[in-house]
């Protein structure tokens, strides 16, 4: 189980990392990734980017009813 000084210098080290990623990393169960990125936000210290993928223009794949496949949520250090 990973603490949050871990998740912060995990960001650090890599840049940039989504919370799946963050959660394979740190042998962390995923909700409890989330819990720990949404605290480093609300401290200030992390911030949450999202891209949208260059190839859809629609915004709504066939794959995601609600049309966010095509975003990505990257989180990164403040």
């Amino acid at each position: 189980m990973a603490s949050l000084i871990e998740v912060r210098d995990m960001l650090a080290l890599q840049g940039r990392m989504g919370a799946s990623q963050l959660s394979a990393q740190l042998h962390t169960p995923q909700p409890m990734i989330d819990a720990m990125l949404e605290r480093l936000e609300a401290m200030g210290k992390a911030r949450r980017v999202q891209e949208d993928a260059d190839g859809c223009l629609s915004g709504s794949c066939k794959q995601c009813p609600e049309g966010r496949a095509c975003l990505s949520e990257w989180w990164v250090l403040c």
